[in-house]
């Protein structure tokens, strides 16, 4: 643990990427084989199963800190992280371990199986090996919240780097459903040949939002474009007369979307489709609040496949015949793409995502200023020779997207943010008139200044009303211009709305609570929507 305890050290302390790409490098060059590939998959989002409850935890820290579990409880909101707090508090270790990050994994892995005393002892005389670095990773790795400031891209590069592979071929081959468990780094990363997973998914190519006038990315006929659709961004897999749903997420759906198992009998062996998942209904996407119902279910009664048809919406081919196309050309490959599918039944749910026709960025925005008639965010803009890459990049691939709607809504409770943010109120709810009263009807922790955030910050301290916890209620005074992009009906909220992905777009001082709006303004907007 010491030698992961030291990267983490000299990664958390630089914000420069190439000191973080160096230490990782150097740690893949000298770690034990198995430290190495738990180390992979914790940066690539494969976190050890929770061993223990928060509540577990922070009773057992305190007993042993010798503090009231109250001063804990206090101290948590301030330090931010409550690992860090936990390894703040204990009493120095009595010992020392030279064990590495695989064992104290392993350690943790056979906690839930044994009584509660039992796991409660056995974490108490880790907490007793371990300096303060290493008890603070420890108890990241036993809440199962690992995370630390480095991306999947950059744990990639600095992977390449230590093992001269190719950083593409590497963020393929860590792709899929693999764990530490059930395969070895050899086999991962060292390997010739390896053994490849039918399953494994391409590393998905990601667009930057447009920055600028469209008419600066030169000739309109070097560019496609289609709807950005909203819905869920996945793969299509066709391998071994199988099929694999694969998010972008990294997350295997297959049992999710069983409507999409008749691709075996449409597609070739070695097909692999980039698109998007869309709940359908009258040749139209219905919205993504009737796909979310469908997101966090194992299984799918008939009900919802009846409620909420998916299809997938096909826009790239990335495999074909069991050959890789992504080096090709985008306007070679979509040209593959639609003759793939040209005599594919309107029951196969299977689509191809339809190319938008334009001979100038003018006439481009007309069509896209239509987007939400077509159930569409906006539209991609594509370059004709681009290649599929892996990850986020500029230049070749944008997403031109409608301005999000906006909503007026006044802050009528605060609670502080996390990490750096521990001491500000960064999370905040809003209301819109009902009547004379305020309807809660969203949360917002976005879209302020550090500086704007130290200032309502200031003001929440000087107008608590009441506490609940750690949530302070606030006098009704400051009005906010929540910007969303949609907006459905939810029987969960009491407002009878919910919106997506609401932040805070600016701090309207210059409007009194009294001009907010109302919950008739989101019953018209939801209206609109269809």
């Amino acid at each position: 643990m010491k030698a992961f305890a030291a990267l983490f050290a000299r990664i958390d302390q630089s914000t420069r990427t190439s000191v973080k790409v160096a230490a990782l490098a150097g740690y893949f060059r000298e770690a034990p084989m198995q430290d190495r590939l738990w180390t992979i998959a914790l940066f690539s989002g494969r976190r050890p199963k929770r061993a223990v409850t928060t509540r577990q935890l922070r009773e057992w820290a305190a007993d042993h800190a010798g503090l009231p579990l109250w001063l804990l409880e206090e101290s948590y909101p301030v330090v931010g992280d409550l690992a860090e707090t936990i390894a703040l508090i204990l009493p120095p270790a009595s010992g020392g371990s030279d064990h590495g990050l695989s064992h104290w994994i392993a350690y943790l892995k056979d906690l839930p199986n044994l009584p509660e005393e039992t796991r409660k002892a056995r974490v108490l005389a880790a907490w007793d090996r371990l300096d303060s670095t290493e008890r603070f990773l420890f108890n990241k790795l036993i809440t199962g919240g690992f995370r630390i400031g480095i991306s999947q891209k950059l744990m990639t590069r600095a992977l390449a780097e230590a093992t001269g592979q190719d950083p593409s071929d590497l963020a393929h081959r860590l792709m899929g459903d693999w764990t530490p468990d059930t395969v070895d780094f050899e086999t991962l990363v060292l390997a010739a040949d390896p053994q490849a997973d039918a399953s494994r998914p391409y590393p998905f190519y990601l667009s930057y939002a447009l920055d600028r006038d469209a008419d600066t990315l030169g000739r309109p006929q070097d560019w496609t474009a289609e709807w950005k659709w909203d819905g869920i961004r996945g793969q299509l897999i066709v391998r071994n007369r199988q099929h694999f749903v694969w998010s972008r997420g990294e997350e295997l759906m297959t049992d999710r979307f069983p409507e999409l198992a008749r691709a075996v009998d449409a597609l070739p062996d070695g097909t692999v489709l980039d698109g998007e998942l869309l709940a359908w209904e009258n040749h139209a996407p219905m919205g993504f609040n009737a796909l979310q119902k469908r997101i966090g279910r194992k299984t799918v009664p008939r009900s919802l496949l009846r409620d909420a048809p998916v299809i997938f919406m096909a826009y790239d081919l990335l495999e074909w015949g069991g050959e890789d196309q992504r080096g090709l050309p985008h306007a070679t490959r979509r040209d593959r793409l639609r003759a793939a599918l040209a005599d594919m039944p309107d029951d196969r749910n299977l689509r191809l995502s339809p190319c938008i026709a334009f001979d100038s960025w003018d006439g481009l925005a007309r069509v896209r200023a239509g987007a939400r008639a077509a159930h569409a965010e906006g539209v991609m803009l594509k370059h004709r020779d681009s290649p599929y890459l892996d990850g986020r990049r500029k230049g070749d691939w944008w997403k031109w997207k409608l301005d999000p709607r906006t909503i007026d809504a006044v802050m009528i409770y605060a609670q502080s943010g996390h990490g750096r943010r521990a001491n500000l109120f960064t999370d905040f709810t809003f209301a819109v008139w009902d009547g004379d009263d305020l309807m809660p009807f969203a949360k917002a922790y976005s879209g302020l200044t550090d500086a704007e955030f130290r200032e309502i910050s200031a003001w929440v301290r000087r107008n608590t009303q009441q506490r609940f916890g750690p949530v302070r209620q606030v006098t009704p005074h400051h009005v906010f211009e929540i910007a969303f992009e949609g907006i459905h009906e939810s029987p969960r909220h009491k407002s009878g709305v919910a919106l997506r992905f609401p932040r805070m777009a600016r701090w309207r001082r210059d409007k009194p609570a009294s001009e907010a709006n109302t919950l008739d303004d989101l019953r018209r907007m939801l209206a609109a929507c269809g």
